[in-house]
Formats: C-alpha cells, structure tokens, sequence
C-alpha cells in the first residue's frame, strides 16, 4: 500500500535567496496594494448605483480590504523577521508530497519519522 506523507522543504538562508524572498515579500504586499485600490474603487462605483444598500456594500467591501491589510501586516512581519535571521538559518518556505510504500512488517516509527528537503539557492543540498 502507498500513502501520501507531507515533506517540508527548508531553504538555506543565504545573501541571494534573501534577496529573492525580500523581492517576493515586497511585489505580494505590493499587489494587495493594487487590489485593495481597485477594491475601494469598485465599491465607491456601486454605492453610486440606485437600488443598492450602501451600508450593505460598505461592509462586505471592508471586509475584503481589511482581509488584504492584515495580509500586508503579515508580510510586514515576514520581512522584519527576515531582516533578523542571519545567513545560513533554515527557513520553511514549501511543503510537497511523497508516496511512501508501506508493507506489512514495515517500521511505522521510521515512516513517521521527520524527513525534509533542504535546498541552497534553487538546489537541493539534503535530504533527510
């Protein structure tokens, strides 16, 4: 029988990848930027509309920006974390899936047991 086990994927904190995922941070809080514009826009277009409950449209619109704000609050909170950490640490950056055959007889505990991936700037260096 196979069944699927989650892995980490581990990223090895160096100059490059810090950069890559500064850059990353900074264009998703960049684009919930844009969204919560075009959100507020779309919102003010439909209040003007007749027959439509502006109270109505205020909050289910404000419940969408403030979704997006605290994402960009998040994010704020990932880059001071990554401004923090120094070179070398290991951060968690993805999860895959693995088929792992389990037999009769098999040792559970080393199926259970924590595996992961590392990689160093787009390589893998480990596998644990």
């Amino acid at each position: 029988m196979k069944i699927i086990k989650k892995i980490p994927v581990k990223q090895v904190l160096t100059e490059k990848s810090k950069e890559r995922l500064k850059r990353n941070f900074q264009n998703n809080k960049k684009q919930l930027e844009q969204e919560c514009q075009q959100l507020l826009f779309e919102q003010k277009k439909l209040q003007n509309k007749q027959g439509v409950s502006k109270d109505e449209v205020y909050k289910r619109f404000q419940s969408e920006i403030q979704k997006r704000k605290d994402k960009m609050k998040s994010i704020d909170f990932h880059l001071e974390q990554l401004n923090i950490l120094p070179l070398g640490s290991e951060i968690t950056e993805d999860e895959v899936e693995a088929l792992v055959e389990v037999a009769e007889g098999t040792n559970w505990d080393e199926i259970k047991r924590d595996k992961e991936i590392i990689v160093q700037d787009g390589i893998v260096i480990q596998i644990k």
